[in-house]
């Protein structure tokens, strides 16, 4: 194995962590990394002091350029946004152990994620995230120190204030999916309103290209009516798994043709606070 290779392949699990969280898509994750590995593998090495900081600076300016580029095609967008999930079982991509949101791959973060400049979130996640230091973040984006603060802090305060964080046990987590599964099934109205917190949510990503809900849903009555209508219409004529999404409980659905949508779901371990549903086929390839 050449000194390239090597070099890429000990960093890889680290740049397809910045890029996933940077992009919420794993396809265009993939394409930056594949874009970085040509431009590492066409630098001279001793012109490279450290091959960490090169590969991360590199993939993290790829990534920003694609979010600017993307928030123009993002704006058009048919409906609500969502990342692409992961299903337990990939190779998630890593973060850094030590950070506060190391293991935080949650739907929810990627969802507030998106409002960020990119910037802002480039800063937030190389400092937040994966613990560099702000000299780092300031060589990586090619600011001041002082800027680069600002825009961990701005990023951070909307974090904070748009995402609220629930404290539940994976079997606690899981035990409410199953619930809703066997509500949907016996079409038990009250046992799904039951379910959802008062201020749940409901978010489907169809990318107009499969029917879902334009908007989002607020409130139990309203998200209760839908998994119920949902369920007659499509759900009952496929298999529901229970799986983990992001790092949370979720839901994969199929039918003879493959996987025909990924729920992720947040939880306080007495009620559902959000659902997000992902249809969008384009999404679901690498499923």
């Amino acid at each position: 194995m050449d000194q390239h290779l090597a070099a890429f392949q000990q960093h890889r699990p680290r740049l397809a962590g910045v890029a996933y969280r940077m992009l919420g898509s794993r396809t265009d994750a993939e394409d930056v990394l594949q874009d970085a590995w040509l431009r590492w593998q066409a630098t001279a090495l001793e012109r490279v002091q450290t091959a960490e900081a090169w590969l991360i600076t590199t993939v993290t300016r790829l990534c920003v350029d694609r979010l600017r580029a993307a928030r123009i095609e993002r704006t058009a967008y048919d409906g609500p946004w969502l990342p692409e999930p992961w299903i337990a079982g990939d190779s998630a991509p890593a973060a850094d152990a030590r950070a506060e949101l190391a293991s935080d791959l949650s739907v929810a973060l990627l969802v507030v994620l998106e409002r960020l400049t990119p910037d802002e979130r480039a800063a937030f996640l190389l400092h937040d995230v994966f613990d560099s230091d702000y000299p780092e973040v300031a060589s990586v984006l090619g600011k001041s120190e002082a800027a680069c603060r600002q825009l961990v802090h701005r990023a951070r305060t909307q974090v904070r204030q748009r995402r609220a964080r629930f404290t539940a046990t994976p079997e606690a987590s899981r035990a409410l999916v199953e619930r809703f599964v066997q509500a949907m099934r016996t079409q038990d109205h009250a046992a799904l309103l039951a379910l959802f917190a008062k201020d749940a949510q409901w978010t489907a990503d169809g990318g107009g290209k499969v029917r879902a809900a334009a908007k989002l849903l607020h409130g139990p009555r309203a998200i209760a009516r839908l998994a119920a209508s949902v369920w007659r219409l499509y759900l009952s004529h496929q298999t529901m798994e229970v799986v983990d999404v992001n790092g949370g409980p979720g839901l994969l659905l199929r039918d003879a043709g493959g996987v025909r949508a990924v729920m992720a779901f947040e939880t306080d371990g007495v009620h559902i606070h959000a659902v997000y549903s992902v249809l969008n086929p384009d999404k679901l390839r690498g499923l």
